[in-house]
């Protein structure tokens, strides 16, 4: 059983757990905590959201962010920011080769249908309303997640989703900006190459610094 429950509207040091692959789980986290994601085998893309948990209606905008950070890729001393325009977690470290994306929306049961997949397949957006429910915070849109070691290319106008390139054990690590709930969905794809084709679980872990 994971050390961290997910129904539990915790912001202590120390929080960990899994989130089980094609799962979601949430996380309450003060400013200044850290929240490190690891990519326990590798090759795994975790969709990731933040709310200020005070007003839900301010998220992390991947739009705005890329305005404020001029370039579509976060890296160390980057700060991801809100449709509000104010930082709400910060890269602080990245031991995996820097590979994100901040362009692609979060798969949902739409997509799956393209794809030709069944009409219960698994996907982010449902994740993210799931997990906010559990949490007792209500929210019926999905806004552009993070999307943690995700490979697309985006060079000469076109978009392309390539292989994976994290390893097993890579992390990144995100500082709070601001009291907030994050929401991580292991990503279901298994149909593109997103995630190899297998997706899988991927670990957290919650502190302070110093």
């Amino acid at each position: 059983m994971d050390t961290f429950e997910p129904l539990r509207a915790s912001h202590d040091d120390g929080v960990t757990g899994t989130i089980p692959a094609k799962e979601g789980r949430g996380v309450f986290l003060r400013r200044g905590q850290v929240l490190m994601v690891i990519n326990t085998h590798g090759s795994q893309v975790v969709d990731t959201w933040a709310f200020n948990s005070t007003d839900l209606r301010e998220f992390m905008s991947m739009e705005h962010s890329r305005a404020s950070m001029l370039k579509i890729t976060p890296g160390v001393g980057d700060a991801l920011v809100t449709n509000r325009r104010r930082p709400i977690l910060r890269v602080v470290a990245d031991t995996s080769l820097g590979v994100h994306d901040t362009l692609i929306a979060a798969c949902d049961r739409y997509r799956y249908q393209e794809l030709g997949a069944a009409p219960d397949h698994a996907n982010c957006s449902d994740n993210l309303t799931s997990v906010l429910h559990e949490l007792g915070c209500e929210r019926f849109d999905a806004p552009c997640p993070l999307n943690l070691f995700m490979n697309v290319k985006s060079d000469g106008g076109r978009v392309e989703f390539l292989p994976p390139v994290s390893k097993p054990g890579q992390s990144i690590s995100l500082r709070a900006e601001m009291d907030q709930v994050v929401v991580m969905s292991a990503c279901p794809q298994d149909i593109t190459l997103v995630n190899a084709r297998r997706p899988s679980d991927v670990h957290f872990r919650v502190s302070s610094p110093g």
